[in-house]
């Protein structure tokens, strides 16, 4: 049986592929492993075989589990991932590095609300349904730039970059991830401050490298990293 530390040398190694076919630095991709539904021991032994963004999706485990004393005193850095309600802000806010779901307005206005409360200053990514699927949580592409300006104005929270969940068939998945991109180009030009906005967080285990070579800066992997929940 594979270990973690083995599959995460696998990934980076597939990673390196990928960038050196898209002519891109390795380095500019990140790798968060998806910890969703997995024990903390587990999530522990990944980060002792040196990787250090988690992602979780569920706000009750994620609490649960960020608590384990098996974390205490090391870097480890949470991104959340899953779909974030308004009403459980409040007890991620404080918690995580990075928050990739949030997916209309009136969620990145009580993101900022619940900032500016405590004083925090937060990085968030839009989460945008590019395959149009009613399944699927996202704001609508055609409606990522008319709301730009009232994002960006937000207080206390800045708006990172984008991120999806791409369709199952590889070649639809490389064209959403591809439409992304592009409306990510497009953004960057309303941008007060386009560096700030750099992130494109797309691709899982299925398709990381399809996504890679779209532009990729982070890919969401868990099952290739520990196995089937």
């Amino acid at each position: 049986m594979e270990s973690i530390a083995s599959n995460l040398q696998a990934i980076h190694e597939q990673i390196e592929a990928a960038c050196l076919k898209a002519g891109r630095d390795p380095s500019g991709v990140r790798l968060v492993a998806v910890s969703k539904t997995k024990p903390a021991a587990l999530v522990r032994e990944a980060f002792d075989a040196g990787q250090l963004e988690f992602g979780e999706s569920y706000v009750q485990e994620f609490l649960h589990k960020s608590e384990d004393p098996v974390f205490e005193n090391i870097p480890v850095k949470w991104h959340f991932i899953g779909h974030l309600q308004s009403n459980k802000i409040r007890m991620i806010i404080d918690r995580v590095a990075l928050i990739h779901g949030i997916d209309r307005y009136s969620t990145a206005e009580e993101l900022s609300r619940q900032a500016v409360k405590r004083n925090l200053h937060v990085d968030y990514l839009l989460e945008v349904n590019t395959s149009g699927e009613a399944s699927k949580y996202g704001m609508p592409p055609d409606e990522v730039l008319p709301l730009s300006a009232a994002l960006f104005s937000l207080p206390n929270i800045t708006l990172c970059g984008l991120m999806t969940i791409a369709s199952p068939d590889i070649a639809e998945a490389k064209r959403e991830f591809r439409s992304l991109r592009l409306l990510l180009e497009e953004l960057r030009k309303l941008a007060p401050d386009p560096l700030k906005l750099s992130e494109l967080s797309m691709g899982m285990s299925g398709d990381f490298e399809e996504a890679i070579e779209e532009g990729a800066t982070m890919i969401r992997v868990g099952t290739a990293i520990f196995g089937w929940r």
